[in-house]
Formats: C-alpha cells, sequence, structure tokens
C-alpha cells in the first residue's frame, strides 16, 4: 500500500518553472519587465516569480548552502526563449537596452530570425520570431500549406492551424 501511495505522488509531480541566479534582484526585475514584458506575479524579496514562468533568485549560494564561488557566470549551457511577432520592433527596443549580444540577428534555414542576447547575469536570452507568424505569412504570399510545411520546415498540422488562426 505504502508504494501504491508513492507512486500516486509522483504521477501528480508537475514543473513549476525555471530559476535563474542572479547577483541583483532589481536590475533583473527592471531587465525582463522593461525588455520582456514580463509581470512579477510574485515577489519575495531575493526571490521573484514572472508571469512567463520562470523565477530569479539573488544570494542562489546562499539559499542552496553552497559556496559563493560554486555559482558559475557565464556559463553557456542553458538559455531561456521567449517568441515575438514582430520581430523588427523588437529589435527597436532592443537597441535602447545596453545588451551584449550573444550572436547578431540571424536567420535559421527555417526562415525564424533570432537574436541570442546575455541578460545582466550572462544567461543567454533567445528571441525569436514567432512561428505562426512566419507561418501565416508564406501562406499569405501563396504558399500552400504543404509548400509552408516544407519551407518552415514544422509539421502540417501546425501550419493548417496556423491558417485558421488556431495558432
Amino acid at each position: 500500500m505504502k508504494a501504491e501511495h508513492l507512486l500516486e505522488e509522483i504521477q501528480i509531480m508537475k514543473f513549476q518553472c525555471a530559476l535563474l541566479a542572479v547577483k541583483d534582484i532589481e536590475v533583473s526585475k527592471r531587465f525582463y519587465g522593461e525588455l520582456f514584458n514580463q509581470k512579477i506575479v510574485l515577489d519575495l524579496g531575493k526571490n521573484v516569480t514572472f508571469d512567463g514562468g520562470f523565477a530569479i533568485q539573488e544570494d542562489f549560494a546562499w539559499l542552496l548552502d553552497l559556496p559563493a564561488d560554486s555559482v558559475v557566470s557565464k556559463s553557456n549551457n542553458m538559455e531561456l526563449y521567449f517568441e515575438v511577432d514582430d520581430f523588427d520592433a523588437f529589435l527597436k527596443k532592443l537597441g535602447g537596452f545596453e545588451v551584449l549580444y550573444v550572436h547578431p540577428p540571424k536567420k535559421h534555414e527555417w526562415q525564424q530570425r533570432v537574436v541570442r542576447i546575455y541578460d545582466p547575469d550572462w544567461h543567454i536570452i533567445e528571441i525569436g520570431e514567432s512561428m505562426a507568424v512566419i507561418a501565416r505569412r508564406y501562406l499569405a504570399q501563396g504558399y500552400s500549406v504543404e509548400e509552408t510545411a516544407k519551407i518552415i520546415q514544422h509539421p502540417l498540422e501546425f501550419v493548417e492551424l496556423c491558417k485558421t488562426g488556431k495558432v
């Protein structure tokens, strides 16, 4: 019976959010609020959760009872990913912020324009043009659902949903 109870608990476990270690919670709150329009849903002082499904934590090493130098900066092994409908407008907005680019804006073979930047604590942030916007652009130019799916390297079902406005 105890094993069955444990199995039930495991089945109800769900992912809550990613958490980024930050040096200055106020700087990071402004960065994500002003540049990415993230709204704070819970502010506990040194821990802040945004409506986008991620959180930031100041004094992360202290929280975990680890040596301060064990939290490394600029590890380049993880990123947050955002999509925007108007990529050009975002790039214009980004120009008003002091950021270090991982790479300048570029276009992938699936026709998505992306840019990657570092946040104030050297976490990688990717901002990509919405794949639904790209699909609708090709459809509006007269490409068929099949042609569009091939060009943007996405399933037919995704492109069909874009065509009907359900994505």
